[in-house]
């Protein structure tokens, strides 16, 4: 379906696919007879409301929109910089745009292959005789398309008129901010382009604000973890830390910690780098280093604003890792993330930035350490029975199963096996006995067995979802690098 056509369908509710006719119930009898006299191929009708003919609609677009790689296959090597210019469009609302320009269309085509794909990364690389498109999906690099190099400049240098970057400069990185309509979902794109020997390489990541999970509920923590972490959100003041690697889900996490908290009679503040999703009756601060707006800086003004929560996007620097101890010591509920590998490095990274035990001990109410893996293809897991190494391994964290799952590959899920991610937890709670262990500067394996004695390791954790069949223990270990092979029963 061409986005003539889309706009055609939308104008009179009337749209065709395969040898169905689907129409609104607000179409006219004249547009309906019109339609079926120009497409006889039609031997079934299907009457819809208008939403669901619109969600309808929207469906067979994004079906039929093409293939990046026919529409790469057919660009005009023709288009110039100066045509590509005075082609961009006012309305960002990607089916709404009627150019058909040959980039424009790429573009377009490749956007809408990675919504629809659920993409969380778009990769534009350039090499010396070859340019590739490549998809992120749950967390797994693939290659979708490999267009004419020569389509490199005018590719890349639409993206960055799209960010509002400055296509004359190739030598430095440039970052910028695109935000789309593709139907009726709003996605904001991050855009990082970087010199490399051959050209400039983009990265666009994706953030589809309908697709965020913003309720505790919906975290993927057991029922247990859960009411930990709701308990730990009733406390006035402390910090609650969220921490693990790149692309672990940690924004998510804290955006629907920050959903929980958010009501009329809280202050809630933020400062972010960059702010992902707008919340609404929230103030967030965009951390801006061109004007010398550091966390810490925005973490100085935002204490002066009367706040009851505030959330500080990363704690990077000793710095601001003061001020958010300083701030959760006199009244405050501050949030924040780290990167490190367990809950429990997060007390080694704060007292590596020279926050004092004794401080660190009575501000530190909370932490969840988080990692994402691939939930298994719901139409072709299969189930095998345990092996005797893989008993070994769950066994030893507490775990009783008789059969295990593992992918197998479909269409549904494109061969690979896996469709969608979750997150598997590790949480860390301030106990008399942690408080103790971090004020006399325990060894971060001390702090590890005092956690394991209350909640789960995150790699129990992740063995747990792996016997409920949700994922495979192939991947849990993967993710959680605890080992190798099933025999390691490493915590």
């Amino acid at each position: 379906m061409s986005q003539h056509a889309w706009k055609k369908a939308q104008r009179y509710g009337i749209a065709l696919q395969g040898e169905t006719l689907f129409y609104s119930t607000d179409a006219t009898l004249e547009h309906l007879l019109e339609f079926a006299s120009v497409a006889p191929e039609c031997t079934c009708f299907t009457r819809l409301p208008p939403q669901q003919f619109a969600e309808k609609l929207e469906l067979i677009y994004q079906q039929n929109s093409g293939s990046a790689q026919l529409i790469a296959e057919d660009i005009n090597n023709s288009d110039d910089l100066n045509t590509l210019s005075e082609e961009i469009p006012t309305n960002e609302d990607l089916l709404n745009e009627q150019s058909d320009a040959p980039v424009i269309r790429l573009i377009n085509a490749v956007l809408s292959e990675a919504i629809k794909e659920h993409a969380s990364d778009i990769h534009i690389e350039v090499f010396e005789k070859a340019m590739s498109i490549r998809f992120r999906v749950d967390g797994i690099l693939r290659p979708v398309v490999q267009p004419n190099k020569k389509l490199a400049a005018l590719l890349i240098s639409r993206i960055k008129i799209m960010a509002k970057l400055d296509i004359a400069e190739k030598r430095l990185p440039q970052d910028g901010r695109i935000t789309l309509k593709i139907g009726q979902r709003n996605v904001d794109v991050r855009v990082s382009t970087l010199p490399s020997q051959h050209g400039e390489r983009v990265v666009l990541r994706l953030l589809d604000k309908s697709s965020l999970r913003l309720s505790i509920d919906k975290l993927d923590m057991s029922a247990a973890d859960t009411h930990s972490l709701k308990n730990l959100l009733a406390l006035p003041h402390g910090i609650i830390l969220v921490t693990g690697p790149t692309g672990s889900g940690k924004s998510t996490t804290l955006y629907a910690i920050l959903s929980a908290l958010n009501s009329p009679e809280r202050n809630v503040l933020t400062v972010e780098d960059p702010i992902e999703y707008e919340l609404e009756g929230i103030g967030q601060t965009q951390v801006n280093s061109r004007v010398d707006m550091s966390f810490s800086r925005g973490l100085r003004a935002i204490l002066r604003q009367d706040p009851d929560v505030v959330m500080v996007g990363e704690i990077r620097d000793n710095e601001t890792a003061q001020i958010a101890v300083q701030a959760s010591l006199t009244g405050h509920l501050v949030l924040s993330t780290l990167h490190t590998n367990s809950a429990c490095g997060a007390v080694t990274r704060l007292r590596d930035m020279g926050v004092e035990p004794f401080l660190l001990s009575s501000s530190l109410v909370g932490v969840i350490a988080q990692r994402l893996v691939r939930r298994l293809c719901p139409h072709c897991k299969t189930a095998h029975a345990v092996r005797p190494q893989e008993q070994q391994l769950l066994q030893a964290h507490g775990i009783n199963a008789s059969h295990l799952w593992q992918a197998k590959g479909c269409t549904a899920c494109r061969q690979s096996g896996y469709q969608g991610r979750m997150a598997i937890h590790e949480l860390l709670l301030a106990t008399p006995e942690l408080r103790d262990a971090i004020h006399n500067e325990r060894h971060e394996r001390e702090l590890e067995q005092i956690q394991r004695r209350h909640h789960l390791s995150l790699l129990a954790n992740g063995l747990r979802v792996a016997a409920e069949g949700m994922t495979s223990l192939e991947e849990i270990l993967r993710v959680t690098s605890e080992g190798q092979t099933p025999t390691d029963g490493r915590e």
